[in-house]
């Protein structure tokens, strides 16, 4: 593989990569969405609450053009007069206001969720060098922006002209109206023209969404080496990973070692292999593999038994149908009761009436031991 291939950004972003994006505030954003969304809740809005609002703000005005004389040339009353129609205004338009707030707010989270990061408000010297903006004018996202930017105005521009000729016949037919039955019907025609341009933004957002979606991908992916890279910081170096290794199979021998001399016994191949039981009858339901190991390890088990004395037993076959079959710390396979329940009643003899030493009693070839668990040399 050439270097240039081995440096392309061909490779999708790892978890880790995409959690450091998303802290430094760096997640898919569409103004689109958001534009469609507050425009789209604005106009239902004025269609649900602005009878009320209109109401609200007639009976204000009434109240604020109805002043008795004596009132009106008091400075002090006009000033309650004008604080309680701006209190009136404001609470008929509040609760308009609300839904917009929050339309603007929750649109950006329905594409990558709520985030936070004081990161993006930082200050960026880069963002002051005109190159780059230049750059960033002339590049593929700006020219997409210019795009939907020019996609917008002929959209809108369409469904408007297709509004004006639709309705034409009811907007010259407002000129005949009388005044407040035309201000009622003029407010439906461009409470209906707002909802209808404001659904149009649909078109635009459903196509800026997935861009900026895969824009967002875009700018995350990594080069191969950098994964590598990633994969060497977060799980660590191969030597690094093999020290580790090392050093828990160093604490697992220890703690092995330090179970030898518990066991009740330990059952030998005679010298590749060496296995260590412990069997109590009150709290184990089958003999338990307490140490294990082979060569080095089989020779450190057997002069740890011999120094506390733990009887050392050759049985070659059961030595290694034990060792292969079960794991440390784990019970004995049902199979091979019989042949260990031999081996630790002629230990308990041993213990009882000690005879010529640890180490030198006789050999077990012939005991039971079930074929799928017999092991060959």
């Amino acid at each position: 593989m050439s270097e240039h291939s081995a440096q392309e950004r061909t490779e999708q972003a790892t978890p880790k990569r995409q959690q450091e994006a998303r802290e430094r505030g760096q997640v898919p954003r569409s103004r689109e969405l958001t534009t469609m969304a507050v425009l789209l809740i604005s106009a239902a809005g004025l269609m649900f609450l602005g009878d009320d609002i209109v109401r609200q703000n007639l009976r204000t005005m009434e109240l604020s053009f109805t002043v008795p004389r004596a009132e009106l040339m008091d400075s002090a009353t006009m000033l309650l007069k004008l604080q309680q129609a701006i209190f009136e205004s404001v609470g008929a338009l509040m609760p308009f206001f609300l839904v917009v707030v929050a339309a603007a707010l929750f649109a950006p989270m329905a594409l990558s969720g709520w985030t936070f990061s004081t990161k993006a408000l930082s200050f960026k010297w880069d963002k002051l060098d005109p190159i780059k903006g230049i750059g960033r004018i002339f590049a593929v996202r700006g020219l997409v922006e210019l795009v939907k930017a020019l996609a917008k105005f002929c959209l809108v521009l369409a469904v408007a002209i297709l509004m004006l000729m639709g309705n034409a016949e009811s907007l010259l037919g407002l000129g005949a109206e009388d005044i407040i039955p035309a201000i009622a019907d003029a407010g439906t025609l461009l409470l209906n023209t707002f909802l209808i341009l404001s659904a149009a933004m649909i078109v635009i957002a459903a196509i800026d969404v997935p861009f900026q979606i895969w824009d967002h991908n875009k700018q995350l992916r990594m080069t191969r080496q950098e994964i590598k890279d990633e994969f060497r910081q977060t799980d660590g170096s191969p030597e690094m990973k093999r020290r580790i290794r090392e050093i828990q199979y160093e604490q697992s021998r220890r703690r092995m070692m330090d179970a030898v001399p518990k066991a009740d016994v330990v059952i030998t191949n005679p010298t590749h292999y060496a296995v260590a039981l412990r069997y109590d009858q009150a709290r184990m339901s089958a003999p338990v593999v307490v140490a294990k190991g082979s060569d080095l390890v089989a020779m450190e088990i057997r002069n740890v038994a011999l120094r506390h004395k733990v009887p050392i037993l050759s049985a070659p076959p059961l030595a290694r149908a034990i060792f292969y079959s079960t794991r440390l710390d784990q019970e004995i396979p049902s199979g091979l009761f019989l042949a260990v329940a031999q081996i630790l009643a002629y230990a308990y003899q041993l213990r009882r009436k000690p005879r010529r030493g640890a180490g030198a009693h006789k050999e077990f070839n012939d005991l039971p031991i079930p074929d799928e668990l017999r092991r060959d040399e």
